[in-house]
């Protein structure tokens, strides 16, 4: 029982953020991650490069995993060399990892993860 409660938090550490990306516009020459900014409002001079998602599992805290799901989101939208994202939606779902242990005992733990979406935009400065 003592290695199961190991390996299900091992489990929830490495959790991993993962992304989508349709591409909608034109795409540009990917940028750097930390050049991407993020837009609650839109703004003045943008053009619609696509569609972005992100999820994450990972972090101590819904915090953490927020960040991380951002962070993906982020990356996503650099890829397609996007300079901002104009955020949709936040939210967040739940699944389940289900195990047996030596004892042939089920158990289920459920793992929430953190969701985001946007527009990626090429903001004009």
């Amino acid at each position: 029982m003592k290695y199961t409660i190991c390996f299900i938090i091992l489990i929830l550490l490495i959790g991993c953020a993962s992304g989508s990306t349709i591409v909608t516009g034109t795409p540009r020459t990917p940028i750097d991650p930390n050049s991407v900014k993020l837009y609650v409002q839109e703004p003045v001079n943008y053009e619609v490069i696509g569609l972005v998602e992100a999820s994450s599992d990972s972090g101590w805290t819904a915090q953490e995993s927020q960040d991380y799901a951002i962070d993906e989101l982020k990356n996503q939208a650099a890829k397609i060399g996007a300079n901002g994202v104009l955020l949709n939606t936040t939210g967040s779902k739940t699944s389940t990892m289900v195990g047996t242990t030596t004892g042939g005992i089920f158990y289920a733990v459920p793992i929430e993860a953190k969701t985001v979406s946007g527009v990626a935009i090429f903001v004009s400065k």
